[in-house]
């Protein structure tokens, strides 16, 4: 079945140190599922799209669990295939108060990093119209990163619109001594729309942003940067987050195209539930507005109030459909919704 978007990427079992404790304070664990490239795939699907998970999983009860999880949420699954290897993990310990959220990840020898590069990737993407890809696949190791930049070339060639959420991961790149600016600069030359920011373009382009202004201006300046060293660029999307504590932000949404730019009101996110995801759920809020043919300043105010509401939910997973967000950007009233 074709789908309107395709999302490549790992899956990985989520293990997060429960009620604000420190890993493993107490023996206990909340598992759940998440992963980048899914997480877009699960809130698309709840906005009522064709979302397909292309994707490598282990031939165990993890891997066909994670399967049944995504298909809870109407993700079509038949791009997933069972390979020999492990389940990729992440352990989470959550913020608190000034305590910063930490991410420990355990994704070495998985079934996806051996098995990616296996994508037959005409037969994959032929019939869908969009592929989304993230920075995280190729930070992976070596054939992941192989992996991700054929993806994004076939999808040119084929004529899919290709987006990508830049997701500079430093621990994952320094694993193998990755060349992240070469790898992700050749994913970004493909791409029609970015998620990104002024530290991701300076990254990738070798530029430096000190001395060029304040945070605004740097984003412009980026936005600018990066249309002049990739042609097939037309949008650049990103936020910005005030931190008051671990569990008070503000967040503000830009968004850029070749000829105009586009920012939303802040709005505070507090307390915060749980923030892992919310920059998926912000770019399949962009996503869904192209594909339903909203205007920019719709399209970012869609996003945001998808993110926002992503910060109200707990595991990776955005699971609010279009009306609840419809809800949060029409009215600020929190009253009982009968």
């Amino acid at each position: 079945m074709a789908a309107d978007v395709v999302c490549f990427g790992e899956v990985l079992v989520r293990l997060a140190a429960p009620d604000n404790e420190l890993l493993l304070q107490s023996p206990t664990l909340k598992v759940s599922f998440g992963g980048a490239e899914a997480n877009v795939a699960v809130s698309l699907a709840r906005f009522g799209h064709g979302a397909r998970m292309l994707s490598v999983l282990p031939d165990n009860g993890l891997g066909h669990a994670a399967v049944d999880e995504l298909r809870r949420y109407g993700v079509d699954t038949s791009g997933v295939r069972f390979a020999a290897g492990r389940m990729g993990l992440y352990f989470l310990t959550p913020g608190a108060a000034q305590r910063s959220s930490q991410v420990l990840y355990d994704r070495a020898d998985s079934a996806f990093s051996r098995a990616a590069s296996g994508v037959d990737w005409d037969t994959e993407l032929t019939g869908a119209g969009w592929l989304h890809v993230s920075g995280i696949t190729a930070a992976i190791g070596p054939d992941t990163a192989k992996a991700a930049v054929d993806a994004v070339k076939t999808a040119r060639r084929l004529g899919l619109t290709v987006s990508m959420d830049c997701n500079y991961r430093a621990t994952l790149w320094q694993a193998w001594n990755g060349d992240a600016p070469a790898i992700l600069g050749e994913m970004l030359s493909q791409a029609d729309l970015v998620f990104g920011d002024h530290r991701d373009i300076a990254l990738v382009l070798g530029a430096s942003f000190e001395g060029r202004g304040e945070a605004d201006g740097l984003r412009r300046w980026a936005a600018d940067m990066a249309f002049k060293a990739w042609p097939n660029l037309q949008r650049l999307a990103c936020t910005d987050r005030v931190q008051h504590t671990v569990n008070h932000h503000d967040l503000t949404g830009f968004l850029f195209s070749r000829d105009g730019a586009w920012r939303t009101e802040s709005r505070p996110l507090n307390p915060i539930i749980d923030r892992i995801g919310g920059g998926d759920a912000f770019a399949a809020g962009v996503i869904h507005g192209l594909l339903t043919g909203m205007d920019e300043a719709d399209q970012l105010e869609f996003a945001v109030a998808a993110a926002v509401l992503k910060h109200a939910t707990p595991g990776d997973f955005n699971l609010a459909t279009v009306a609840d967000v419809e809800a949060v950007r029409s009215s600020h009233s929190l009253d009982v919704r009968r």
